[in-house]
């Protein structure tokens, strides 16, 4: 399908502006460029009340920020990790896309932020990714959530975070969850798949600042056989909560996030993967720039009210 004539202006103003490529830019640079995203995006919501707090996880106090939407508690919860590629993103970042998902599927959405490589690589967003988790069973409720009803959610490295929390809870008998939302999740840094040749130049995200992005990440590269940083290594997926795969079209990352989601299928997971032709990574952010953005929060609207709605399977 064509590229979607509002992603294509988007990226037309952004090779006009002569943006560096993240893989030749520094970390600096790299996290100034996504901060710029609030740029694309249409006015936030208003939502009931909006609270800052923190979690402990590796010796350090770590921000986040609950949703709480109108209506009456308790309300169903998504945990939310957002994307920047392990490097970069922050809770101001997703603040519009949490409270449209909060307005729209009646739920607290709590942001966790993480510790950021490369100051701290692997596991550290993955240690606080499961940490954050924990956060919400024991507090949410003081909000008006309810912690028997929690979705993951993330995008981007953060869709790769809440896939590797999914794992964690299963694995350490923690929390048990409703469901998973992986919007472009990245999954493997030697994943070879067409969409990384097809779309490795020219669509906001490329090949090369992948590679970057997972450089930056990873100690070494044998952390990229550890299931919690590339959840396609874990030895099963039997057992893991319903998922829903949300990919683009144009990008890199494509292939492999739909991979996972055929696999999590096998293993018997209820599965629901659906690609947004025309569209491009990041697309989820950009409310103002690429209206089509609203398809994609929709998808993720109807799965959560689907998935909590329905009483738990012991």
């Amino acid at each position: 399908m064509a590229l979607d004539s509002h992603a294509a202006d988007l990226i037309a103003g952004l090779q006009a502006q002569r943006l560096k490529a993240f893989e030749h830019s520094t970390v600096e640079e790299v996290r100034a460029v996504v901060a710029t995203f609030t740029g694309l995006q249409a006015q936030p919501e208003p939502v009931a009340r909006v609270v800052d707090a923190h979690y402990e996880s590796g010796g350090a106090q770590i921000a986040l920020r609950v949703y709480i939407p109108e209506g009456q508690a308790p309300h169903p919860v998504v945990l939310y990790f957002h994307g920047g590629g392990f490097v970069a993103g922050d809770l101001d970042v997703v603040d519009e896309p949490a409270r449209a998902v909060a307005n729209g599927a009646g739920a607290i959405v709590v942001v966790a932020t993480y510790r950021r490589a490369p100051e701290h690589r692997f596991p550290a967003a993955a240690d606080d990714a499961a940490a954050a988790l924990q956060w919400v069973a024991a507090n949410v409720g003081t909000y008006g959530g309810d912690p028997g009803n929690v979705v993951v959610m993330g995008d981007s490295a953060g869709g790769n975070l809440a896939a590797v929390t999914a794992l964690r809870a299963r694995d350490e008998d923690g929390p048990r969850l409703r469901g998973q939302v992986l919007i472009y999740p990245v999954i493997d840094p030697n994943a070879e798949f067409p969409s990384r040749r097809e779309f490795a130049e020219g669509y906001v995200i490329g090949a090369g600042d992948l590679d970057w992005f997972w450089s930056n990440y990873l100690r070494s590269p044998e952390d990229a056989t550890h299931p919690y940083a590339v959840p396609s290594r874990a030895a099963s997926l039997e057992g893991l909560p319903p998922a829903l795969v949300l990919t683009t079209e144009n990008e890199v990352a494509r292939d492999e996030a739909e991979a996972y989601a055929g696999a999590l299928r096998q293993a018997g997971v209820d599965t629901e993967a659906i690609r947004f032709d025309g569209l491009l990574h990041g697309a989820f952010w950009m409310s103002g720039a690429v209206p089509r953005s609203s398809e994609m929060r929709s998808a993720v609207v109807e799965f959560v009210k689907r998935v909590t709605a329905t009483a738990p399977v012991l």
